[in-house]
């Protein structure tokens, strides 16, 4: 069964850098695009990043463009979200899926605080 892992989450200070990983399983990940998804407290899930299915092409959000990196190694059927410059209104809990959306992971949270 389709499976997506995500790890990397935690507490970082305002400016800080944070690498957020998604493992995918029981499906040919080299075949599909992902997307990066978050959500707030109190607010809805909101697309951060879309990567093609072979990682030339890359579409982000306008809160995120310039900070944020999305890649994916087809070797490890791995997708990356490399965070740089975060700010506290990027705390989060941050989803990977398949697609826009046709599986989702369980989510990472992602703290920024000093």
């Amino acid at each position: 069964q389709v499976q997506l892992v995500e790890s990397g989450g935690g507490l970082v200070q305002p400016g800080g850098s944070l690498r957020l990983s998604c493992v995918a399983s029981g499906f040919p990940f080299r075949s599909y695009p992902m997307t990066w998804y978050r959500q707030a407290p109190g607010k809805e899930r909101e697309l951060v990043a879309v990567i093609t299915s072979d990682g030339g092409t890359t579409v982000y959000a306008d809160f995120v463009k310039g900070r944020f990196t999305i890649s994916r190694d087809n070797a490890k059927n791995t997708l990356y979200l490399q965070m740089n410059s975060v700010k506290v209104e990027d705390t989060a809990v941050y989803y990977c899926s398949r697609n826009r959306g046709d599986y989702w992971g369980q989510g990472t949270q992602v703290t920024v605080s000093s």
